[in-house]
């Protein structure tokens, strides 16, 4: 009688391989994805998702934006030597020039009436409304050359030092509606940072402040005077701009003046109790009015300003003393120019 022997499986990793065609083209596919998720940003795939749930947008088309985005080191350049770093005395020559205030002047005379209502409309003096715009792009020459997906992408996911901000702003910018936007958000150009149109948005000052003045539907701060003059106006007055109240005034401190310590530019005395404490006001000024006093590093040494709650105002569209002070002296100059016999309305 034969003997019966015991029929084995070679243990698993003995058995011949086979692979399905259909398995192979899964591994190709896989193979052929890798590049791609080896390209997106730090960070990319969790911002996605957040829009996604706060928008419900299209997950596919916000990773071919970012995707579509490139990390600038000249964005990373920039951002390191930023013109508030200088003193006041090379900071001012670079705002305060004869071309920006003749500029300034003929800009102010040119769209004099649509200036003034909206300045009405709002409580905010024109003469300032054409400073920012003058500060900051030039009455609107120089809105900048960087595709905004790139700056905020540069910023908010290569630029750890600020990266909580600007990964703000880039969320931001992803989450707005068409509406808000002055053209494709792939197509929109603006500075180093990111802020785009006349008077360099970030994207939750469109979101919060941006006005569609024109009535066309959409806030547009590249394309449409209107509603770029109301979106300044509306900032300013949303931060609590106080109507026919005081900016800055220049002040003379003697000898014996009690040294301040001053943080920002908030009004925290008032101008009797600095006159008291040896800052004399070089114009007449309501004593009881709440002020604080800037000092800056002139050419011929330093300068001491009183400043108010409208010169606070002015910083929350910059922070720096010394932005609020140029769109100060540069709005006084175009005023004058503006509305003296040599420059008449038109």
């Amino acid at each position: 009688m034969p003997i019966k022997t015991a029929k084995t499986t070679p243990p698993p990793a003995l058995r011949p391989r086979f692979f399905r065609p259909s398995r192979i083209l899964l591994l190709l596919s896989l193979l052929a994805a890798a590049p791609a998720w080896a390209d997106q940003h730090p960070g990319q795939a969790q911002l996605v998702q957040e829009v996604v749930q706060d928008t419900g947008k299209d997950p596919a088309a916000l990773n071919a934006l970012l995707d579509g985005a490139k990390k600038q080191q000249s964005i990373l350049d920039a951002i390191s030597r930023p013109a508030e770093a200088k003193p006041w005395s090379e900071y001012r020559p670079i705002f305060i020039t004869p071309a920006r205030i003749d500029a300034g002047i003929d800009f102010y005379r040119d769209h004099r009436a649509l200036l003034e209502k909206i300045g009405a409309q709002y409580g905010v003096p024109p003469e300032y409304i054409v400073a920012i715009l003058g500060v900051e792009t030039f009455y609107g020459r120089n809105t900048g050359n960087y595709k905004v997906l790139d700056a905020l992408v540069t910023l908010g996911l290569y630029y750890p030092p600020r990266a909580a901000f600007f990964r703000g702003e880039l969320k931001t910018l992803l989450e707005l509606p068409d509406s808000m936007l002055a053209g494709p958000l792939d197509t929109l150009t603006g500075s180093y940072a990111g802020a785009q149109g006349w008077g360099q948005f970030m994207p939750d000052s469109i979101r919060d402040y941006g006005v569609d003045e024109d009535g066309d539907g959409r806030i547009d701060l590249k394309n449409s005077l209107p509603d770029i003059f109301a979106s300044v106006a509306n900032y300013f007055a949303k931060h609590g701009w106080v109507a026919g109240g005081p900016v800055a005034a220049p002040a003379q401190p003697d000898a014996a003046a009690r040294p301040l310590n001053v943080k920002d530019s908030t009004p925290q005395w008032t101008v009797e109790q600095l006159e008291a404490w040896g800052y004399g006001p070089l114009q007449h000024l309501d004593p009881g009015a709440l002020s604080s006093v800037q000092t800056y590093q002139g050419a011929n040494g330093p300068e001491y300003w009183f400043t108010f709650q409208n010169f606070y105002v002015i910083t929350r569209y910059n922070r720096s003393p010394m932005y609020a002070l140029a769109v100060h002296e540069l709005a006084q100059a175009i005023a004058a120019g503006a509305n003296s016999p040599e420059h008449p309305a038109q």
